[in-house]
């Protein structure tokens, strides 16, 4: 297996929008360079914060090409291109590879429910598709289909460029089982921010986060008290943090989130139907969180 360090703290970014929702990607490339400027070691480009169900591969292959021009050298620029389809998946793959992405990022397929087997050949034909290292994806709340730790760890055996996960099916004992039988080097990233502290005491490697737009800085001092045994300290910043984590998540997820960067005052626009943008309830909501952390 390849040795990667993508980093501790990846934000999955959104995607900006212009008032016609088509995509404004000078905005996406200020978004970019201020996430690595507040703590992001790495980005995820077009994952399901950036509404990838709603965007089409032209939109993507820019997306990445935009992204990889404004930071590439500078942090991780990993490409989201899983889907519940493997061609279109692989395809998606070789445009990442060919724009200079560092990685990709493969959900497990929703919708379809395939097998265990399934899953394996899926996530193998894509990986052996490309050089770049891969980051599978498990979010059953959202697929439908949970990834289980034994498939996992026949792909980290079999396929040397699978070499992380995004762990987001809630579930501790899934994450001590993944730990206990994959490769020390084989990275465990939490899915969920309020999951990233009690992960990182599994032995989880860091966070893939949504919250990293608004608090990134913050998050990353919480990661780095952690991982240098100031144990105290990383559990009062979970504590303090743990309103927005769970704030973010009110509805929708971008939906809050871009409600919480509109309101900082860095303009990402809407969102694509099916999602609808933030109730004046939600955007309250997410005002006060952010007030209340100074983050406004």
């Amino acid at each position: 297996m390849a040795i990667v360090d993508f980093g501790r703290l990846l934000t999955a970014m959104v995607t900006p929008f212009n008032a016609d929702l088509t995509i404004n990607l000078t905005q996406a490339q200020r978004l970019g360079k201020y996430l690595v400027e507040n703590g992001s070691d790495g980005l995820i480009v077009c994952g399901t914060t950036g509404e990838s169900p709603t965007l089409g591969k032209e939109e993507k292959a820019a997306l990445f090409a935009a992204i990889v021009e404004e930071v590439g050298g500078r942090a991780a620029v990993v490409a989201g291109t899983g889907s519940y389809d493997t061609v279109s998946s692989i395809a998606l793959t070789k445009e990442a590879e060919k724009v200079g992405c560092d990685g990709v990022m493969l959900v497990a397929p929703y919708y379809n429910k395939p097998s265990q087997e399934g899953l394996y050949r899926h996530f193998r034909a894509i990986a052996e598709s490309t050089s770049l290292p891969v980051i599978l994806y498990n979010i059953p709340g959202r697929t439908g289909i949970n990834v289980l730790p034994d498939t996992v760890a026949r792909l980290a055996g079999d396929v040397p460029n699978i070499v992380a996960i995004k762990e987001a099916a809630g579930n501790i004992d899934q994450v001590s089982e993944l730990r206990r039988i994959l490769p020390e080097e084989f990275s465990i990233y939490s899915g969920d921010d309020s999951m990233t502290l009690p992960m990182l005491a599994l032995g989880a490697k860091g966070v893939i986060s949504v919250a990293g737009h608004v608090a990134g800085k913050q998050i990353k001092e919480m990661i780095d008290a952690f991982t240098t045994g100031n144990t105290t300290l990383a559990a009062n910043l979970h504590r303090k943090l743990f309103p927005l984590f769970k704030g973010l998540f009110i509805t929708a997820n971008p939906v809050p989130v871009k409600a919480a960067l509109n309101l900082k005052g860095f303009g990402v626009g809407g969102v694509r139907l099916p999602l609808v943008e933030a109730t004046p309830n939600e955007v309250e909501t997410v005002k006060n969180i952010m007030t209340s952390l100074e983050l406004l």
